[in-house]
């Protein structure tokens, strides 16, 4: 049975940095796309970073910019998250999902599998 858990996650103050990590079981990391997506209260989800099989990493979102770093660790079969100089507006749940695609797009389509996400609450 494949699983995606999210961890790291939690409450923070505004200028703290979080290492988040998406851990598997069930799939190699390693073989598949791995993106990063966050959800704000009353927002959309938004495409965070994604991991291509290739070992491309795209970063999308413009308010993260500078401040978020993606990264494997193939042999704990554990993708992160490290996000520095944390702001308030941060504050929401971040999703880790797995695609076997090889592109970099951030449309994870139907076939991927999620993970139940960690909340990240940020405080000022």
């Amino acid at each position: 049975q494949v699983q995606l858990v999210e961890s790291g996650g939690g409450l923070a103050q505004a200028g703290d940095s979080l290492r988040l990590s998406c851990a598997a079981t069930g799939l190699t990391l390693s073989t598949y796309t791995i993106g990063w997506f966050r959800q704000a209260p009353g927002k959309e989800r938004e495409a965070v970073a994604v991991l291509a099989r290739s070992g491309i990493i795209k970063y999308y979102s413009r308010s993260l910019r500078g401040r978020v770093t993606a990264s494997r660790d193939n042999a704990k079969n554990t993708v992160y998250l490290q996000i520095n100089s944390l702001k308030p507006d941060d504050t929401a749940i971040y999703y880790c999902a797995a695609r076997s695609t090889w592109d970099i797009s951030a449309d994870m389509g139907d076939s991927a599998y999620w993970g139940q996400g960690t909340q990240v609450t940020v405080s000022s």
